[in-house]
């Protein structure tokens, strides 16, 4: 018998694997469906690799060790196919608010909101005192208008659906004038003159990109004007010789042509974040002080809170958007409601907003605290990974990220890894170094600059966890 035609022999069959007590388990865990397809796959694959003479994955020197390889293989790709491919990360980028790593981080009470309604029926859309159909609006208006001084207040679920909503409510098939200065892109080349198609209203541009003046939108309002807009420009900024129009400003110019203003604050914080030490924002209850008609912003950035889009304004107003068939097509569900409520209560309390609120935690983190810690990690870190790479600690700075003051920094302090490697490899270390801190158990983000790994430790909160798989990493090496 030649050698191909014993492997052939030595490989298990269907029924023999499905019925193994090994097995059985992995039934329970999967169900009997996606075991046996597994089951065939691999035996498909061993088969073309036994007939190219190219069988390598199995130890073949007896049917009981072909055996309990072909299980273990199995069960690895069991395991790979159920585990979810949204997992848990740590992110050392120093972008605080990072669009790609899921923006902000909930707060342990918006958590337990979540989980409190997640698995049971709930009163979303049911009025308890009345006893018949409610408001899924309801269980949020009240907190938005009392933190932010609005009439009326209606949730989607992000900013751009705000903003698509809002203007094929109030500006479908008419003009909707723009400052060409705020004319942005945002992530994922989405851009405002994009949503304003979408939405079917028509762009007109008033002004130039570095300087537009008030006389510019009241030359080119007419008779198809529906729509005076103003959006803040979170993800760039033009400097130099500038000239913007207030809100204050445009929101008088829309009253005098009965015309209603709107703006797009995109990040929409609600607390002056000065008093925390970092850079200035404008805050939706400015906007909305300053005579604008309607403001929509994010849930997930400076407010710290679930994907979602809030506008928020006139009451008028708000009462159309909401009666857009639109308006279904894009509402929130019972969880980011659960949660967003839990959010916005923690800022009745401002006092404790800043240890409740993990958003503003790490943004708000001294400097010095974030040194104490690094110094502390870095021994360990060289004891654990000294010949793989060289690590020091230094100064950085970290952003709050996912377009909020884009030229605004925070101080910082890092781990910096630089991998040790042969003359002409650095590259491929660095690649090799980045890609194993990616495939551990909990993947480790971090930013590369000039050659080097920076571990910016702005938003870790557990010295712990790091180490550990630092730990795990040095296995590899």
């Amino acid at each position: 018998m030649s050698e191909s035609n014993e492997k052939f022999r030595l490989l298990p069959s269907v029924d023999r694997v499905l019925q193994s007590a090994e097995v059985a388990e992995l039934i329970d865990l999967y169900g009997v469906g996606p075991i046996k397809a597994h089951t065939r796959k691999l035996l498909s694959e061993l088969r073309a690799q036994i007939a190219a003479n190219k069988l390598l994955a199995l130890r073949c020197d007896s049917e009981q060790a072909l055996f309990e390889d072909f299980i273990k293989q199995l069960t690895l790709r069991a395991q790979a196919q159920s585990m979810s491919s949204l997992r848990p990360v740590l992110n050392l980028t120093g972008t605080v608010v990072h669009t790609n790593l899921g923006r902000a981080q909930l707060p342990a009470e918006a958590i337990a909101a979540i989980a409190s309604i997640a698995d049971q029926a709930c009163n979303l859309e049911y009025d308890l005192q009345q006893g018949r159909r409610g408001d899924r609006d309801s269980h949020l208006e009240q907190l938005v208008c009392e933190l932010t001084g609005a009439e009326a207040v209606t949730v989607v679920n992000n900013n751009a659906a705000a903003v698509l909503l809002a203007l094929n409510s109030l500006a479908a098939q008419k003009s909707v004038l723009i400052s060409r200065g705020e004319l942005v892109e945002i992530g994922g080349s989405f851009r405002i003159p994009d949503v304003m198609r979408s939405a079917h209203a028509h762009l007109v541009e008033v002004g130039t990109t570095n300087r537009t003046h008030l006389s510019d939108y009241a030359n080119a309002i007419d008779k198809d004007t529906g729509l005076l807009l103003k959006v803040h420009t979170s993800n760039y900024a033009v400097q130099g010789f500038t000239a913007t129009v207030a809100e204050a400003e445009l929101a008088q110019l829309a009253r005098q042509n009965e015309l209603p203003s709107m703006a797009d604050l995109g990040s929409g914080t609600l607390i002056d974040l000065t008093a925390y030490g970092l850079p200035p924002e404008p805050t939706v209850q400015s906007i909305i002080e300053s005579g604008i008609d309607l403001v929509t912003f994010s849930g997930d950035k400076l407010l710290g809170g679930p994907q979602a889009g809030i506008i928020a304004g006139k009451k008028s107003l708000v009462e159309l958007i909401k009666r857009n068939p639109l308006k279904r097509a894009l509402r929130v569900d019972k969880l980011t409601i659960a949660a967003l409520e839990a959010v916005l209560h923690l800022y009745r309390d401002p006092d404790r907003l800043q240890k409740r609120l993990p958003l503003l935690r790490d943004l708000a983190r001294p400097v010095a605290e974030i040194e104490m810690l690094a110094e502390s990690l870095l021994p360990l870190a060289r004891e654990l990974l000294g010949h793989v790479a060289t690590i020091r600690v230094v100064s950085t700075h970290s952003q709050i990220g996912s377009g909020a003051l884009p030229l605004d920094v925070i101080p910082s302090v890092a781990l910096e890894l630089t991998p040790i490697a042969e003359k002409g490899q650095s590259d491929s270390a660095l690649k090799d170094l980045a890609q194993n801190l990616r495939s551990l158990s909990r993947p480790i983000i971090v930013r590369i600059h000039d050659g080097k790994l920076i571990m910016d430790l702005r938003c870790l909160q557990s010295e712990e966890l790091l180490l550990d798989l630092l730990t795990e990493l040095a296995t590899r090496y």
